[in-house]
């Protein structure tokens, strides 16, 4: 998981001459299913930056009821707060692209939502804040990055960018459980459970030791997303049978 640590200068220098390659980049690939099923899958990539981080996310599922495609570009301040973020989406044969800035105009501060769709274009300002993830539809990416804002800010005064439509924020309540057990790629790893709740909805994420995304059981029935190489023991939740 990306944070920051607090050294002396000249130790701050030496570890980032020392650690460098290793440092700027990762990424994960995880498998998408509902109902224990695979239906696609999910990436995220990470590079560090002078001023922060690149990241990009891509999404692919494809099953009865819905073909989805996501492609999207970001990039945070050292701290992961959002700096603009360019999405291009394809839901079930519509093309759908939204990109998000800061406004540091504005007054009070606002994010800058630009969503086209349809041959339409519009325009949302939401309430900025600064530790605000721009959350799409199955985005390990996303859920990386809110991973980290809850580690730094202890949980508190975090926010969702819902690019649906025209665009929303709300408020994510970020609940700590008990550690749990599993394993990665064959080696046993003690797993971190939380339950993020936004617009209603709740979210379960399981995180390494590092902090690091391993799975997520999404709110949309079924749906999950779970890292190469991971199995939660015993599993989240036993696979529902699909709805008749």
């Amino acid at each position: 998981m990306r944070k920051l640590t607090l050294l002396p200068l000249a130790a701050l220098l030496a570890a980032l001459i020392a650690s460098a390659p290793a440092a700027r980049a990762q990424s994960a690939s995880f498998i998408v299913s509902q109902h224990g099923k695979p239906v696609g899958t999910a990436s995220f990539t990470f590079t560090a930056t002078p001023h922060g981080y690149a990241s990009t996310s891509l999404v692919s599922v494809k099953m009865q009821g819905l073909n989805y495609s996501l492609s999207k570009t970001e990039r945070l301040s050292a701290a992961n707060h959002l700096r603009h973020v360019q999405l291009s989406a394809i839901v079930n044969g519509s093309a759908v692209n939204v990109t998000a800035d800061p406004d540091p105009k504005s007054e009070p501060a606002q994010t800058l939502l630009t969503t086209s769709a349809n041959g339409r274009v519009s325009t949302t300002r939401l309430a900025s804040h600064p530790a605000a993830v721009f959350l799409p539809d199955f985005d390990p990416g996303a859920f990386e990055t809110l991973l980290a804002l809850g580690v730094a800010r202890n949980s508190r005064d975090l926010w969702a960018i819902i690019p649906k439509k025209a665009g929303s924020i709300a408020p994510i309540q970020l609940a700590t459980y008990a550690d749990e057990q599993g394993t990665l790629d064959g080696n046993p790893i003690v797993v971190h459970h939380l339950i993020a709740t936004i617009a209603g909805a709740s979210t379960d994420f399981f995180s390494g030791p590092e902090n690091q995304l391993l799975q997520a059981e999404l709110p949309q029935q079924g749906f999950a997303l779970v890292r190469n190489g991971f199995v939660l023991t015993p599993p989240a939740k036993p696979g529902a049978p699909p709805a008749q």
